[in-house]
Protein backbone atom coordinates (compact mmCIF):
# COMPACT_ATOMS: atom_id res chain seq x y z
CA UNK A 1 0.00 0.00 0.00
CA UNK A 2 1.25 3.50 -0.58
CA UNK A 3 1.69 6.04 1.73
CA UNK A 4 0.45 9.77 1.01
CA UNK A 5 1.51 12.62 3.08
CA UNK A 6 -1.78 14.81 4.33
CA UNK A 7 -1.71 18.28 2.85
CA UNK A 8 -0.25 20.85 4.58
CA UNK A 9 -2.30 22.56 8.13
CA UNK A 10 -1.64 26.09 5.58
CA UNK A 11 -0.13 27.54 2.26
CA UNK A 12 2.98 28.42 3.89
CA UNK A 13 4.16 30.25 0.32
CA UNK A 14 0.70 32.31 1.10
CA UNK A 15 2.02 33.65 4.34
CA UNK A 16 5.74 34.27 3.19
CA UNK A 17 5.75 34.45 -0.64
CA UNK A 18 9.60 34.72 -0.60
CA UNK A 19 9.32 31.48 0.12
CA UNK A 20 9.01 30.30 -3.33
CA UNK A 21 12.14 30.97 -4.13
CA UNK A 22 13.76 28.31 -1.29
CA UNK A 23 11.15 25.51 -2.37
CA UNK A 24 12.70 22.35 -2.67
CA UNK A 25 11.68 18.43 -2.81
CA UNK A 26 12.51 15.38 -0.84
CA UNK A 27 11.60 12.14 -0.56
CA UNK A 28 9.85 10.67 2.51
CA UNK A 29 10.36 6.77 1.96
CA UNK A 30 7.94 5.91 4.17
CA UNK A 31 9.47 2.44 5.85
CA UNK A 32 7.05 -0.63 6.80
CA UNK A 33 7.94 -3.81 8.11
CA UNK A 34 8.41 -6.72 4.96
CA UNK A 35 10.58 -8.90 3.61
CA UNK A 36 12.51 -7.20 0.63
CA UNK A 37 14.74 -8.51 -1.04
CA UNK A 38 18.32 -7.70 -2.51
CA UNK A 39 16.64 -6.39 -6.19
CA UNK A 40 14.62 -3.38 -3.90
CA UNK A 41 15.11 -0.72 -2.32
CA UNK A 42 15.12 -1.14 1.57
CA UNK A 43 15.86 0.02 5.40
CA UNK A 44 17.38 -3.78 6.94
CA UNK A 45 16.79 -5.73 3.90
CA UNK A 46 19.16 -8.08 2.07
CA UNK A 47 22.04 -5.91 0.19
CA UNK A 48 23.21 -6.48 -3.69
CA UNK A 49 26.50 -7.18 -2.66
CA UNK A 50 28.78 -9.07 -5.16
CA UNK A 51 30.01 -12.25 -3.52
CA UNK A 52 33.16 -11.82 -4.88
CA UNK A 53 33.69 -8.40 -3.03
CA UNK A 54 34.74 -8.77 0.85
CA UNK A 55 32.05 -7.27 3.06
CA UNK A 56 32.79 -3.92 4.76
CA UNK A 57 34.60 -4.06 8.33
CA UNK A 58 35.26 -1.73 11.23
CA UNK A 59 39.05 -1.76 11.76
CA UNK A 60 39.03 0.87 14.72
CA UNK A 61 40.90 -0.27 17.59
CA UNK A 62 37.23 -0.12 20.35
CA UNK A 63 36.64 -2.80 21.95
CA UNK A 64 33.89 -5.11 20.82
CA UNK A 65 33.70 -8.46 22.62
CA UNK A 66 30.61 -8.04 24.40
CA UNK A 67 26.91 -6.64 23.62
CA UNK A 68 23.70 -8.27 23.19
CA UNK A 69 23.07 -10.73 20.05
CA UNK A 70 20.94 -9.38 17.02
CA UNK A 71 18.72 -12.64 16.94
CA UNK A 72 17.99 -11.83 20.96
CA UNK A 73 17.01 -8.13 19.74
CA UNK A 74 14.84 -9.09 16.78
CA UNK A 75 13.14 -11.97 19.08
CA UNK A 76 12.74 -9.16 22.19
CA UNK A 77 11.17 -6.97 19.60
CA UNK A 78 8.56 -9.57 18.37
CA UNK A 79 7.79 -10.78 22.51
CA UNK A 80 7.10 -7.08 23.06
CA UNK A 81 5.02 -6.24 20.20
CA UNK A 82 2.68 -9.72 20.89
CA UNK A 83 2.49 -8.43 24.55
CA UNK A 84 1.26 -4.72 23.75
CA UNK A 85 -0.89 -5.73 21.21
CA UNK A 86 -2.93 -8.02 23.33
CA UNK A 87 -6.45 -7.91 24.26
CA UNK A 88 -8.31 -7.32 26.21
CA UNK A 89 -5.09 -6.79 29.00
CA UNK A 90 -2.14 -5.56 26.94
CA UNK A 91 1.07 -5.95 28.72
CA UNK A 92 3.96 -9.14 28.98
CA UNK A 93 3.27 -11.87 31.32
CA UNK A 94 5.20 -13.38 34.18
CA UNK A 95 7.14 -15.95 31.63
CA UNK A 96 7.63 -13.17 28.75
CA UNK A 97 9.08 -10.66 31.56
CA UNK A 98 11.39 -13.46 32.22
CA UNK A 99 12.22 -14.47 28.65
CA UNK A 100 12.58 -10.56 28.06
CA UNK A 101 15.13 -10.42 30.79
CA UNK A 102 17.41 -13.24 29.07
CA UNK A 103 17.00 -11.29 26.03
CA UNK A 104 18.26 -8.26 27.08
CA UNK A 105 21.57 -10.02 28.48
CA UNK A 106 24.51 -8.97 27.24
CA UNK A 107 27.00 -11.92 26.17
CA UNK A 108 30.68 -11.85 25.51
CA UNK A 109 32.65 -13.56 22.80
CA UNK A 110 35.87 -15.11 22.22
CA UNK A 111 38.67 -15.57 19.60
CA UNK A 112 38.30 -13.65 16.34
CA UNK A 113 35.31 -11.84 17.07
CA UNK A 114 36.22 -10.48 20.23
CA UNK A 115 39.07 -8.54 18.77
CA UNK A 116 39.51 -9.08 14.97
CA UNK A 117 37.58 -6.83 12.11
CA UNK A 118 34.11 -5.99 13.09
CA UNK A 119 31.32 -6.58 10.11
CA UNK A 120 29.34 -3.18 9.48
CA UNK A 121 25.64 -3.40 9.44
CA UNK A 122 24.15 -3.45 6.42
CA UNK A 123 21.28 -0.67 6.98
CA UNK A 124 19.57 0.13 3.83
CA UNK A 125 20.25 0.35 -0.16
CA UNK A 126 18.78 2.63 -2.32
CA UNK A 127 18.02 2.14 -6.04
CA UNK A 128 18.05 5.60 -8.25
CA UNK A 129 14.83 4.24 -9.91
CA UNK A 130 12.75 4.07 -6.60
CA UNK A 131 14.21 7.19 -5.21
CA UNK A 132 13.40 10.64 -7.56
CA UNK A 133 15.62 12.80 -5.08
CA UNK A 134 18.44 9.94 -5.03
CA UNK A 135 21.44 11.73 -7.01
CA UNK A 136 23.10 10.25 -9.61
CA UNK A 137 26.95 8.27 -8.50
CA UNK A 138 29.92 8.29 -9.87
CA UNK A 139 30.59 6.58 -13.03
CA UNK A 140 26.75 6.03 -13.34
CA UNK A 141 26.24 4.17 -10.53
CA UNK A 142 22.85 3.68 -9.63
CA UNK A 143 22.54 2.31 -6.38
CA UNK A 144 23.48 3.21 -3.20
CA UNK A 145 24.39 1.22 -0.32
CA UNK A 146 24.28 2.23 3.82
CA UNK A 147 26.61 0.70 6.56
CA UNK A 148 27.36 1.27 10.07
CA UNK A 149 29.15 -0.13 12.94
CA UNK A 150 27.15 -1.08 15.80
CA UNK A 151 29.19 0.71 18.45
CA UNK A 152 29.64 4.29 19.38
CA UNK A 153 33.59 3.97 20.24
CA UNK A 154 34.80 6.47 17.05
CA UNK A 155 36.59 9.73 15.86
CA UNK A 156 38.30 12.12 18.70
CA UNK A 157 35.83 11.48 22.00
CA UNK A 158 35.88 7.79 21.32
CA UNK A 159 31.99 8.09 21.33
CA UNK A 160 30.96 8.80 17.52
CA UNK A 161 29.75 6.83 14.97
CA UNK A 162 31.04 5.21 11.83
CA UNK A 163 29.27 5.38 8.73
CA UNK A 164 30.14 3.64 5.41
CA UNK A 165 28.11 4.60 2.01
CA UNK A 166 29.19 2.71 -1.31
CA UNK A 167 27.66 3.78 -4.59
CA UNK A 168 27.63 0.68 -7.32
CA UNK A 169 26.32 -0.18 -10.82
CA UNK A 170 22.98 -3.09 -10.27
CA UNK A 171 23.71 -4.38 -13.06
CA UNK A 172 27.49 -5.12 -12.62
CA UNK A 173 26.16 -7.29 -9.66
CA UNK A 174 25.97 -11.40 -11.16
CA UNK A 175 26.15 -13.31 -8.10
CA UNK A 176 24.90 -11.86 -5.11
CA UNK A 177 26.55 -12.72 -1.47
CA UNK A 178 24.51 -15.30 0.24
CA UNK A 179 25.02 -15.07 3.75
CA UNK A 180 27.37 -11.33 5.01
CA UNK A 181 29.24 -11.87 7.63
CA UNK A 182 27.54 -10.52 10.32
CA UNK A 183 28.37 -8.97 14.05
CA UNK A 184 27.79 -11.68 17.21
CA UNK A 185 26.90 -9.20 19.19
CA UNK A 186 26.35 -5.29 19.34
CA UNK A 187 26.66 -2.25 21.28
CA UNK A 188 23.32 -0.92 20.98
CA UNK A 189 19.97 -2.41 19.89
CA UNK A 190 19.03 0.62 17.76
CA UNK A 191 21.52 -0.20 15.86
CA UNK A 192 20.39 -3.24 14.25
CA UNK A 193 17.30 -2.63 11.60
CA UNK A 194 13.95 -4.37 11.48
CA UNK A 195 13.88 -5.73 7.37
CA UNK A 196 11.24 -2.66 5.54
CA UNK A 197 9.91 -2.28 2.33
CA UNK A 198 9.57 1.66 1.29
CA UNK A 199 7.40 3.33 -0.30
CA UNK A 200 8.95 6.74 -1.53
CA UNK A 201 6.91 9.59 -1.97
CA UNK A 202 8.79 12.89 -3.29
CA UNK A 203 6.93 16.19 -1.34
CA UNK A 204 7.74 20.00 -1.04
CA UNK A 205 9.90 21.04 1.44
CA UNK A 206 11.52 24.47 2.46
CA UNK A 207 14.95 25.25 4.48
CA UNK A 208 15.38 25.40 7.93
CA UNK A 209 14.14 29.08 9.09
CA UNK A 210 17.63 29.77 10.71
CA UNK A 211 19.11 29.18 7.22
CA UNK A 212 16.90 31.77 5.15
CA UNK A 213 17.66 35.28 4.46
CA UNK A 214 17.78 37.50 7.98
CA UNK A 215 14.49 39.27 7.42
CA UNK A 216 12.40 36.53 6.10
CA UNK A 217 13.75 34.16 9.21
CA UNK A 218 13.19 37.23 11.19
CA UNK A 219 9.35 36.87 10.15
CA UNK A 220 9.21 33.13 10.21
CA UNK A 221 10.14 33.41 13.70
CA UNK A 222 7.68 36.56 14.90
CA UNK A 223 4.59 34.62 13.51
CA UNK A 224 5.38 31.47 15.25
CA UNK A 225 6.16 33.60 18.58
CA UNK A 226 2.43 35.28 18.21
CA UNK A 227 1.25 31.88 18.04
CA UNK A 228 2.29 30.76 20.98
CA UNK A 229 1.48 33.53 22.70
CA UNK A 230 -2.42 33.80 21.69
CA UNK A 231 -2.33 29.64 22.97
CA UNK A 232 -0.68 30.63 26.20
CA UNK A 233 -3.21 33.41 26.70
CA UNK A 234 -5.87 31.16 25.49
CA UNK A 235 -5.12 28.84 28.12
CA UNK A 236 -4.77 31.46 30.78
CA UNK A 237 -8.29 32.38 29.84
CA UNK A 238 -9.31 28.42 30.18
CA UNK A 239 -7.79 27.82 33.13
CA UNK A 240 -5.77 25.01 31.22
CA UNK A 241 -1.54 24.62 32.10
CA UNK A 242 -0.77 25.34 28.39
CA UNK A 243 -0.31 22.26 27.38
CA UNK A 244 -3.89 21.45 26.88
CA UNK A 245 -5.54 23.24 23.51
CA UNK A 246 -7.55 26.41 23.87
CA UNK A 247 -10.40 24.97 22.67
CA UNK A 248 -10.45 22.37 25.68
CA UNK A 249 -8.97 19.15 23.62
CA UNK A 250 -5.93 17.58 23.66
CA UNK A 251 -4.83 16.54 19.99
CA UNK A 252 -1.38 17.46 19.35
CA UNK A 253 -2.16 17.12 15.35
CA UNK A 254 -4.78 19.87 15.81
CA UNK A 255 -2.71 22.31 17.19
CA UNK A 256 -1.76 25.27 15.52
CA UNK A 257 0.83 24.46 12.30
CA UNK A 258 4.47 25.63 13.00
CA UNK A 259 7.31 26.74 10.97
CA UNK A 260 9.70 24.27 12.15
CA UNK A 261 7.53 22.01 12.60
CA UNK A 262 4.51 21.29 10.34
CA UNK A 263 5.27 23.18 6.61
CA UNK A 264 9.02 22.97 5.88
CA UNK A 265 10.79 19.86 6.89
CA UNK A 266 9.45 16.43 7.26
CA UNK A 267 10.22 14.28 9.43
CA UNK A 268 11.33 10.32 9.10
CA UNK A 269 13.32 8.95 6.74
CA UNK A 270 13.91 10.68 3.07
CA UNK A 271 16.14 11.57 0.84
CA UNK A 272 17.31 14.66 -0.50
CA UNK A 273 15.80 17.94 0.44
CA UNK A 274 16.78 20.16 3.48
CA UNK A 275 18.52 19.22 6.69
CA UNK A 276 16.65 20.10 10.27
CA UNK A 277 19.32 21.98 12.70
CA UNK A 278 16.65 22.14 15.80
CA UNK A 279 19.08 20.54 18.35
CA UNK A 280 22.07 22.64 17.04
CA UNK A 281 22.59 25.80 15.46
CA UNK A 282 23.46 25.26 11.60
CA UNK A 283 26.61 24.31 10.97
CA UNK A 284 28.63 24.84 7.59
CA UNK A 285 28.84 21.37 5.88
CA UNK A 286 31.40 21.88 3.30
CA UNK A 287 33.35 19.33 1.76
CA UNK A 288 36.73 18.74 2.86
CA UNK A 289 38.34 17.80 -0.22
CA UNK A 290 37.05 20.76 -2.53
CA UNK A 291 35.52 23.10 0.21
CA UNK A 292 32.23 22.85 -2.07
CA UNK A 293 28.84 23.24 0.09
CA UNK A 294 27.51 19.89 0.61
CA UNK A 295 23.99 18.98 0.01
CA UNK A 296 21.81 16.62 2.37
CA UNK A 297 21.53 13.32 1.08
CA UNK A 298 19.83 11.25 3.53
CA UNK A 299 17.84 11.49 6.52
CA UNK A 300 17.71 8.23 9.02
CA UNK A 301 14.89 9.12 11.87
CA UNK A 302 14.43 7.63 14.87
CA UNK A 303 10.35 8.32 14.25
CA UNK A 304 8.33 8.93 11.33
CA UNK A 305 6.38 11.42 13.10
CA UNK A 306 5.80 12.09 17.20
CA UNK A 307 3.66 14.36 19.26
CA UNK A 308 5.12 17.69 17.59
CA UNK A 309 4.89 16.29 14.03
CA UNK A 310 1.86 14.17 14.04
CA UNK A 311 0.81 15.97 10.90
CA UNK A 312 2.89 14.11 8.67
CA UNK A 313 1.44 10.83 9.36
CA UNK A 314 0.66 9.32 6.51
CA UNK A 315 -2.92 9.16 5.44
CA UNK A 316 -3.07 5.18 5.01
CA UNK A 317 -0.80 5.12 8.42
CA UNK A 318 -3.10 5.31 11.23
CA UNK A 319 -2.53 2.22 12.54
CA UNK A 320 1.34 2.31 11.74
CA UNK A 321 4.17 1.90 14.45
CA UNK A 322 6.10 5.56 14.25
CA UNK A 323 9.06 3.42 14.61
CA UNK A 324 8.59 0.44 11.81
CA UNK A 325 12.91 0.64 11.47
CA UNK A 326 13.21 0.57 15.01
CA UNK A 327 16.22 2.30 14.52
CA UNK A 328 17.88 4.30 16.95
CA UNK A 329 20.12 7.89 16.27
CA UNK A 330 21.42 8.84 19.47
CA UNK A 331 19.00 10.14 21.90
CA UNK A 332 15.97 10.21 19.55
CA UNK A 333 17.06 11.87 17.03
CA UNK A 334 18.17 11.99 13.15
CA UNK A 335 21.22 11.09 11.03
CA UNK A 336 21.77 13.77 8.44
CA UNK A 337 24.49 12.52 5.63
CA UNK A 338 25.51 15.07 3.44
CA UNK A 339 27.50 14.83 0.16
CA UNK A 340 29.49 16.63 -2.30
CA UNK A 341 27.20 18.07 -5.21
CA UNK A 342 30.22 18.31 -7.49
CA UNK A 343 31.63 14.78 -7.01
CA UNK A 344 29.73 11.93 -5.01
CA UNK A 345 33.28 9.87 -4.66
CA UNK A 346 34.29 12.34 -2.20
CA UNK A 347 34.19 11.56 1.62
CA UNK A 348 30.53 12.43 3.61
CA UNK A 349 30.22 14.07 6.32
CA UNK A 350 27.12 13.99 9.21
CA UNK A 351 25.08 15.87 11.78
CA UNK A 352 23.18 14.35 14.42
CA UNK A 353 20.16 16.36 15.07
Amino acid sequence: MSRTTPPRPLDVEALFPELARHRGTTTRLHPRPGRPDASASSVGGPLLWPSDEPWPVCTDPHPHARGLRPADIHRRREVLAVAWNREPSPGPTDEERQLLKELERRHRVEGPAADGPLPLIGLAQFYRRDIPDLPAGPDDCDLLQVFWCPYDAHGPGRYGMLLDLRWRRSRDVTEVLASPPRPEVVGFDGYVPEPCVLHPEQVTTYPFAGLLPEELCARIHAWDDALDEALEAAAEECGTDGEDRADGTDGEEDADPRYQYDLSIPPGWRVGGFASWHTTDPGPMDCRTCATPMHLLLTVDSSEWDGGTGSWRPLEARDDSSTPTEVTVGRWGELNVFACPDDPRHPHRWSIQ
